[in-house]
């Protein structure tokens, strides 16, 4: 497939609310549908955002969590095909053995369901709840372009960003639920700073979509963002700390190009060789 050059995108911030799956489920798809309306092609939700976040330990988890395909993918799926946007979101997932895992699922603009992308790096209580991916990040082609996959904690992981964009991807999405933390004064939250440098690193546009409101005590940061290929923060965090979301509008085949100023390359002048321990 030929993916569009200039793609707008919209990084959903929402609340979800701890134990009401299919409320948040409706929750999701209304903000999908707003989304659209103002015409995002490609729409990311946040991290677990059809459970919410703050189990109590994995048996609470396990209560919430579904099987791909279920009724999230299944909605989205559907909502998907109907309005001819990718949607990419987060999912308590319940795996095929049975192991919990804190997953994201890429839904094409047909309603196919692409991958599952099971995270490899938890972060805090998760480790007690949810099983680590062992598989690598998916990169696969969308309507939007060649889109990779990641979820939150692995932002802080610079090779996993730069093996997606060494395997081609044009979009970097990250559904997330980045907790509040203090920034110095005059700076942005670090939570901000690290994806927008990620992008310029890597010459990759770049989503991130998080969460609101607090939930057992825990707050979150509600750092939206879209970013394009130079490490230009098109859009976000959103005002305020409601259910918002951050729409721009980049052009994916910039991605495609790692060229710096006339001699330089930022993949091409890698030197893997020098950078064993």
């Amino acid at each position: 497939m030929t993916p569009q050059t200039l793609v707008t995108a919209t990084a959903v911030r929402l609340g979800p609310t701890l134990g009401d799956p299919s409320g948040n489920l409706a929750r999701s798809i209304a903000a999908i549908e707003g989304a659209a309306r103002g015409g995002a092609a490609l729409i990311v939700l946040p991290e677990l955002v059809t459970s919410g976040y703050s189990f109590e330990g994995e048996g609470e988890a396990r209560t919430l969590a579904e099987t791909i395909p279920g009724p999230a993918s299944d909605g989205w799926a559907a909502v998907a095909a109907r309005l001819g946007v990718v949607i990419v979101g987060g999912i308590c997932e319940v795996d095929p053995e049975g192991r919990l895992r804190n997953s994201a699922v890429v839904v094409d603009a047909d309603g196919t369901v692409l991958c599952v992308y099971r995270k490899i790096h938890l972060w805090g209580i998760e480790k007690a709840i949810f099983e680590e991916g062992d598989e690598p990040p998916p990169v696969v082609e969308t309507a939007v372009g060649r889109l990779g996959v990641g979820i939150c904690y692995d932002l802080w992981f610079p090779e996993l960003a730069r093996s997606l964009a060494l395997r081609g991807a044009q979009i970097l999405a990250y559904p997330s639920n980045l907790s509040l933390s203090t920034h110095q004064d005059g700076m942005p939250h670090l939570e901000i700073v690290v994806p927008v440098a990620t992008a310029h690193l890597n010459r990759v546009n770049l989503v991130v979509a998080d969460r609101c409101t607090a939930e057992r005590g825990n707050q979150w940061l509600g750092a939206a963002l879209v970013v394009d290929a130079d490490g230009i923060l098109l859009d976000g965090p959103p005002a305020g700390d409601g259910p918002s979301s951050a729409t721009g509008t980049f052009d994916v085949a910039r991605a495609d190009d790692k060229g710096w100023a006339a001699f330089n390359d930022i993949l091409a002048d890698r030197r893997p060789g020098t950078y064993q321990p």
